[in-house]
C-alpha cells in the first residue's frame, strides 16, 4: 500500500468527519438532545467508517514501518563483507572422498527404484471409431 492509498484514506476520513459534524448541527438544529444524536442510525454509521478508517490508516502505517525495517536490514546485509568457504573446512571432505575411488553400489535388478520399460504402441493403422448412423426421417 503506497503514499496514494494513504492519501486516498485519509480524504475518505476528512469526508466522514465533515458529513458526521453536518449530521450533528441539523439534529442539534432541530432540537435534538445528545442521547438521541448518539442513537440515530445515520450518526452510528459515520461513526463506524470513520473508526474503520482509522483502523485502515493504523494498518498502513504499520506496514510502511515494517517495510522500511526490512529495507535498512537488506542495506546492512549488503554493506556487510561477505563470508569465504576454508578451503580445509568439513564441506570439502565429503567431496574428496567420493572423488578417491568410493563407487556406488550397484542396483540389483528388479529394484523398486528402477524405472521400468515404456510400453510398445501397436504400429499398425488406428481403427477411428464408427459413429452410430443416424436414421433419416
Amino acid at each position: 500500500m503506497g503514499i496514494k492509498r494513504k492519501e486516498t484514506v485519509t480524504r475518505q476520513k476528512a469526508s466522514f468527519e465533515e458529513k458526521l459534524k453536518a449530521r450533528q448541527a441539523f439534529l442539534a438544529g432541530k432540537g435534538v438532545s445528545a442521547l438521541r444524536v448518539d442513537r440515530d442510525p445515520i450518526v452510528k454509521n459515520l461513526k463506524a467508517e470513520i473508526k474503520a478508517i482509522a483502523r485502515r490508516l493504523a494498518r498502513i502505517d504499520e506496514i510502511a514501518k515494517r517495510t522500511e525495517e526490512m529495507a535498512r536490514i537488506k542495506a546492512e546485509k549488503a554493506a556487510a563483507p561477505k563470508k569465504v568457504k576454508e578451503e580445509g573446512g568439513k564441506a570439502t571432505k565429503p567431496k574428496a572422498a567420493a572423488a578417491e575411488g568410493k563407487a556406488k553400489k550397484p542396483k540389483a535388478e528388479g529394484a523398486k527404484g528402477e524405472a521400468k520399460a515404456p510400453k510398445k504402441k501397436p504400429e499398425g493403422p488406428k481403427a477411428e471409431p464408427v459413429a452410430p448412423a443416424k436414421p433419416e426421417e
